[in-house]
Parts: structure tokens; C-alpha cells; sequence
């Protein structure tokens, strides 16, 4: 009796219950995602601007959460008996770091440089994979640049929507007739490309480890 008196959000010994905490975590994220783009133009679906994607991933990932929040409500069995500080900490700094870093920021007593997705997405990535204790940096790097070489030709070459790519710093020392698109697929080769040599010694090493297993 006593634990259905603490609510649906607590069991019979005080763990919190995991659908509502993960969908609550949802919901902030997608805020984050939603207010870190709201100076952008979402444009239209015929003329998507660099804001549409982003905000349609924030829309659905807060109907996730609000879906998860539902069905703990609904069936409060789920139960989390402690919070895990290392992924609560990792996954949102990883977020807040490519929000400021992918484009300009002014902070008020400072502004972020524009990395551009190139740099701010492996960054973002090797900080939120971290949030695993099991985290290997040299499986993290390959798997961050695969992942920014196929959010490049996907945001930037195929649906042409105008995120920064490379570092503003960059910018004026383009060569002089390189097209937009041939840049972005040159990066994306360059990604893949060290991408495959890091893995070599990071698969390697896997399969030592299972050897000795």
C-alpha cells in the first residue's frame, strides 16, 4: 500500500520510474534543440531552410518523450533505483557543445568560433559517447567521422540546406572556382577515408580482446 501512495513516478522502494525519467529527458533535449535553432529560418517544404530539419527532429523527439511520459504514467513498473551521473552529464554537454560551436555564439562576454559540422559534430559525438563506461576512444573516432561524412552529403549535398560545413576561418581561403557541393564531398571523402584507417587498429584490437577472452 505504502508504494502506491508515492505516485506512479516512484516504486515500493524509491527508484524513479524509468519511462517518465527518460521521457522527461527527451522533452528537455528536444526544448534545447528547438531554442538553439530559433534564430534560424525554417523556410518552407518546397525551400527547406537550415532550420526545418533540425526542428522536425526536435518536434519528434519531444513526442517521444511525451509518449514515454504516457506510458509510465499508465504502466509505473519500470523502475530506476538510482540516476546514472556520467550519461546524465555526457550526452547533454555533447548537445550544448555542438550548439555552440557549429555556428558562431555570442555568449555575452565571449563569441564561439564557427566550427562548422565537420568539427562540432565528431566533437559532439566523442563527448556524448563517453557517456558509456565502456566508451573506447579509438572505436569513437571512427564512428564520429562516419557519422559527420553521412550528415554532411545527407543536410549539406542532398537536401542542400545551409548549415556551415568547415571552419568560417576557412572560408576565404577557398581556392577560387571549388563548387559548394564538390567541397563538401571532398571532406566527406576525407572522413570516410581516415575514418577506415582508424578502425584498422581499433577493430584489431577488439579482436585481441575476444581472443583472449
Amino acid at each position: 500500500m505504502a508504494g502506491h501512495a508515492d505516485g506512479p513516478a516512484r516504486g515500493e522502494r524509491g527508484g524513479l520510474n524509468q519511462s517518465i525519467l527518460g521521457g522527461l529527458l527527451l522533452i528537455a533535449l528536444a526544448a534545447f534543440a528547438w531554442w538553439a535553432v530559433s534564430s534560424l529560418n525554417a523556410g518552407t517544404m518546397r525551400a527547406m531552410g537550415p532550420a526545418m530539419m533540425p526542428k522536425m527532429l526536435a518536434g519528434l523527439l519531444g513526442l517521444c518523450g511525451v509518449l514515454l511520459v504516457a506510458f509510465g504514467i499508465v504502466k509505473p513498473d519500470a523502475r530506476v533505483e538510482g540516476l546514472h551521473l556520467r550519461p546524465a552529464i555526457m550526452i547533454p554537454l555533447g548537445l550544448v557543445v555542438f550548439a555552440l560551436t557549429i555556428r558562431p555564439f555570442d555568449l555575452g562576454f565571449m563569441v564561439t568560433p564557427g566550427l562548422g559540422i565537420a568539427i562540432a559534430g565528431p566533437l559532439a559525438m566523442l563527448i556524448g559517447g563517453h557517456a558509456s563506461p565502456q566508451a573506447r576512444l579509438g572505436e569513437l573516432i571512427p564512428l564520429s567521422l562516419f557519422l559527420t561524412a553521412f550528415c554532411i552529403i545527407l543536410f549539406g549535398d542532398l537536401l542542400n540546406l545551409a548549415i556551415p560545413v568547415y571552419p568560417l576561418a576557412l572560408q576565404d581561403r577557398v581556392p577560387a572556382g571549388w563548387s559548394h557541393h564538390g567541397i563538401l564531398r571532398l571532406i566527406a571523402a576525407v572522413y570516410v577515408a581516415v575514418g577506415a584507417l582508424t578502425a584498422i587498429p581499433a577493430f584489431a584490437a577488439a579482436r585481441r580482446e575476444r581472443a583472449h577472452d
